[in-house]
């Protein structure tokens, strides 16, 4: 009887990772064709409202996926970076090279604009503290602002990382983990004292970019440049796993939905990892496009999102492109984002 319940308990445990769909289901479906002009970065999307948030170098386009049309483009966002997204606050905040740009999510017109910083890059928001955290590469720390505060007295508060900061995910319990790339480390903040309550360790992974995070299992999935990705317990900051990634990750998502986490990368390839058992972690691939390197998930459709443009040849540049990776610059009006679904 007792190996009986034993076995029961494990399979129940079992069947709490294991997702309704295949990973192997994925596959691109379109792309929607958005052209202009500007480079881009993080891609955010509001699940209430399924709009996409692009920062586009000096402007930041606000985008219909269903009909592929931009519904609002917001101006002087001069080396924007990436948006959160604040419903409870009806606002979005654009991390740019003045701060961060506020705007109202119902209107898509700005409000003004908040200090933070030097080298404000990507950016979160943390719903239990109603706090913005923006990831300052050159400060070496987080601005934490408050996400309702008026905005022409607003101050952002600067905790110190010890080291350059990229991607940032809260667990919506009080907790901010920031991927740090100099050290390959992860900063554990605390917004409402301002302190970093803890650093951990990466072991196996370098240089940390995208970082995603399952909250309910209590994961941390870190994209790393020596293509791997590492996978943290956050109850024990230890590292459990590292699996084998593309080349070139900048963006890590996951679906609550599926179970799954998933870093793009730039050689044109998504890595799907899904944690099949405790402990036990299972990777598939799927084909976007080279250069499609950052990403975002629509929890409500399961649906992924890659902006990219085609790219010229090194040795023929473009007027008015945008210089990437060695790679050349932008074929002229090409920007697209490439739409990764689950087939019928």
């Amino acid at each position: 009887m007792r190996n009986l319940q034993l076995s029961l308990v494990a399979c129940f445990f079992s069947l709490s990772f294991l997702g309704s769909v295949r990973a192997a289901d994925l596959a691109v479906s379109k792309t929607i064709h958005i052209g202009g002009t500007g480079r881009w970065d993080y891609i955010s999307c509001d699940p209430a409202t399924h709009h996409l948030f692009i920062p586009r170098s000096d402007h930041t386009q606000i985008i219909d996926p269903e009909k592929g049309t931009v519904l609002a483009d917001i101006p002087d966002t001069r080396g924007s970076h990436g948006v959160a997204i604040a419903s409870d606050a009806g606002r979005g905040f654009i991390s740019d090279a003045g701060g961060v740009t506020v705007f109202d999510l119902n209107t898509l017109k700005p409000l003004g604009t908040i200090e933070t910083g030097q080298g404000a890059d990507a950016i979160s928001y943390d719903p239990s503290n109603k706090s913005v955290i923006v990831m300052c590469g050159r400060g070496q720390e987080a601005s934490v602002i408050d996400a309702a505060a008026p905005i022409d007295s607003a101050k952002a508060v600067h905790v110190p990382l010890g080291g350059r900061p990229e991607a940032g995910v809260a667990d919506g319990k009080g907790h901010v983990y920031i991927n740090i790339e100099s050290t390959s480390e992860i900063a554990v903040v605390d917004p409402k004292s301002g302190q970093v309550a803890a650093r951990w360790k990466i072991d196996g992974g370098e240089e940390p970019s995208g970082l995603a995070i399952d909250v309910e299992h209590h994961r941390l999935f870190s994209g790393c440049h020596n293509k791997v990705m590492a996978i943290i317990d956050t109850e024990t900051g230890k590292t459990i796993t590292t699996v084998p990634i593309g080349n070139g990750v900048d963006a890590c998502a996951f679906d609550p939905g599926t179970g799954e986490a998933y870093a793009s990368c730039g050689d044109g390839t998504i890595t799907v990892v899904k944690e099949t058992a405790p402990g036990k972690f299972e990777t598939s691939t799927v084909k976007t496009q080279p250069g499609a390197r950052t990403m975002c998930v629509d929890p409500s459709t399961h649906t992924l999102y890659l902006p990219d443009a085609e790219m010229l040849p090194a040795t023929q540049p473009a007027a008015g492109g945008g210089g990437r990776g060695g790679r050349g610059q932008m074929k002229p009006d090409s920007f697209m984002v490439i739409v990764v679904s689950r087939g019928s």
